[in-house]
Formats: C-alpha cells, structure tokens, sequence
C-alpha cells in the first residue's frame, strides 16, 4: 500500500458525549485526521445497521460509532442498542469477506476530548494499514 492512502471514515457521533469530545478535542487543538467526517446523532441508538453498511457501501474505507459511557446514555439504553448493531455489521462484513475490523464501537464522556483523539489516529492508522475499501458503488 502507498503512503499516499488517506482513507475516509466516518464517524457517527452521540451528540452529548462523543461529539462533545470531539469538540472538546478542538478546543484542545489537538490533532486527529481531516479526512475523518463526524456525523451528530442524538443517541448512538439511532444509528441502524442500514447506515453503516450504507456508508461502506458509498465507498468510507472506515466507519465507528462513539457513544456515551456504558450505562450512562442519556437515552438509557442507546449505547447498547449500537454495540450491538455494530457486531451485527461486523460478523456480516466478515461473512462477505471484507475486514470487520473497518467497523468499530466506542464509548466516551464529553470530557474525553484526548480520547477522542486518539481514537481517531488510531481508526485512521488501522484503516490505511488494511487500504482501501474493496466495495466501491
């Protein structure tokens, strides 16, 4: 793979943990790739299957969930409702033959904008050592 690789990953991101982080991240300057594009959900249980292979299927090399902590969603119960989604996309991802680990599940406060980060450097780390995506629409 050439280093000139810049994957896209998008991130769906609960509103009132993970992209308080990310915006906390900001705020920090602290540096996470611009080719990772944040979408705002209100609760990470919102984000369906659909979505996420949705976005493979348009062509991001890369796709993860961040949501609130566990057993601190602001909706209960959201944050559990995405792991599981996310292991379902995973395993059917993997049934067809593409890597699962180009999809993954995160949980953080809004006070984590390090974490937020770092997981960010390390989803784009990841997904430019397995390359592009092989569905393309």
């Amino acid at each position: 793979m050439t280093d000139s690789f810049e994957p896209q990953i998008l991130a769906f991101c609960c509103k009132y943990c993970a992209y308080a982080a990310a915006d906390l991240a900001g705020s920090m300057r602290l540096k996470y790739p611009d080719n990772i594009k944040l979408i705002q959900v209100p609760c990470t249980g919102r984000v369906d299957i659909i979505h996420i292979l949705r976005a493979i299927e348009d062509g991001a090399d890369g796709v993860y969930v961040a949501g609130c902590l566990e057993g601190e969603c602001h909706f209960l119960e959201g944050n559990f409702k995405a792991r599981r989604r996310v292991k379902y996309v995973k395993d059917t991802l993997e049934e067809l033959g593409i890597e699962p680990e180009r999809v993954e599940m995160y949980n953080l406060s809004s006070a984590m904008g390090p974490r937020f980060a770092e997981i960010a450097n390390e989803m784009a780390e990841k997904i430019k050592k397995l390359g592009p995506t092989p569905v393309k629409s």
